[in-house]
């Protein structure tokens, strides 16, 4: 019987609930002077959960990649997400990707492509790293701004045939859209079913005739940033600044955007291939008070889910984006 993997086990399709489809539970705050009393990751998660359940939701997907956004570099704390999930009641599914190439683990930057595609298999059948985690997606499989290195390539096709070989679906970063087509024709060279694919953070540029273009591969989007209304972005590390002024990037993109977007979408008939979530980290919260700092998890229903429902979106239709399009996209073969 097919069977979505949490981190606590096999569960089936149908006590999923509402689902957010892209979070990093241990990466919620830059540092541990701002945890509060507790400094805690599992504390810190168990709190920002709270109030999901009885708005409707009951599983999260932990999408981080190794050594980035609370992943460790050999996977191995992704075994606290067990006690979130015991914790907070709620499922967790893992995810296990590599990241750009800046922030690769040192066991991964000379890998083959059958190495990589070797290891993401075994955190899919046995666990990731020593945590006892089995992942329940390949991602998010992440791809540079407007470049992809031989590395990410390389990683990319190791998750294509990763999800061949277990079935698993394939979450996707874009860096603000770009090389997003591009994605799609390296899966699909790979053999991927294009249907088991999510191409991830298209609310991250403004180009809405590209998203369409996107769906009509046969792929789904990932209206995934919702409520990160700016942001800075790297492309690396910070490694070594010198003292004195330096030059950042930076973006805005607002909800209102996005709700434009998504009801786009669901007014074209694509309802169906619309995935939502916050991607909320610690890191950027500060700079989005009025979204998730003063909302944090509940952000999405209590705020921009109205502003889906003002622009014509059904509540039939949120939940299709919610509850239905998730559930499909975790669902792993017997």
């Amino acid at each position: 019987m097919s069977h979505i993997q949490t981190v606590l086990g096999p569960v089936s399709p149908s006590e999923l609930d509402r689902v957010m489809v892209h979070e990093h539970l241990l990466s919620l705050v830059p540092g541990p002077w701002l945890g509060g009393e507790s400094s805690s990751p599992v504390d810190l998660a168990v709190a920002a959960l709270e109030g999901l359940r009885e708005r409707g939701y009951g599983t999260v997907v932990d999408l981080s990649p190794y050594d980035v956004v609370g992943r460790d570099a050999d996977g191995s704390n992704a075994a606290l997400l067990k006690e979130i999930s015991e914790r907070s009641g709620l499922h967790i599914v893992s995810g296990t990707a590599l990241y750009l190439e800046s922030w690769t683990p040192a066991w991964a930057r000379g890998a083959t492509v059958d190495e990589i595609v070797d290891r993401l298999v075994r955190d899919i059948e046995v666990g990731i790293g020593g945590s006892g985690v089995r992942a329940g997606i390949l991602g998010e499989q992440a791809t540079g701004l407007g470049e992809m290195s031989e590395h990410e390539e390389r990683a990319l096709r190791a998750a294509a045939r990763a999800s061949i070989r277990t079935g698993a679906a394939i979450m996707t970063h874009t860096t603000h859209g770009t090389l997003a087509l591009r994605q799609v024709e390296i899966l699909g060279e790979e053999g991927v079913d294009l249907e088991r694919v999510v191409v991830g953070h298209m609310d991250t540029q403004l180009e809405a005739e590209l998203v369409h273009e996107l769906v009509a591969t046969g792929v789904s989007v990932a209206i995934d940033t919702i409520g990160k209304q700016e942001w800075d972005y790297f492309l690396g590390p910070a490694g070594e600044r010198t003292d004195g002024p330096f030059e950042k990037r930076a973006f805005h993109r607002s909800d209102e955007g996005r709700a434009e977007l998504v009801a786009g979408l669901v007014r074209a008939g694509h309802a169906d291939r619309v995935l939502l979530a916050q991607d909320m980290t610690g890191a950027e919260i500060w700079m989005n008070p009025d979204t998730h700092g003063q909302h944090g998890y509940r952000y999405l229903h209590d705020v921009f889910r109205p502003m889906l429902l003002a622009r014509g979106v059904s509540e039939a239709e949120v939940d299709q984006m919610l509850v239905h399009n998730p559930a499909r996209v975790l669902e792993l073969p017997a």
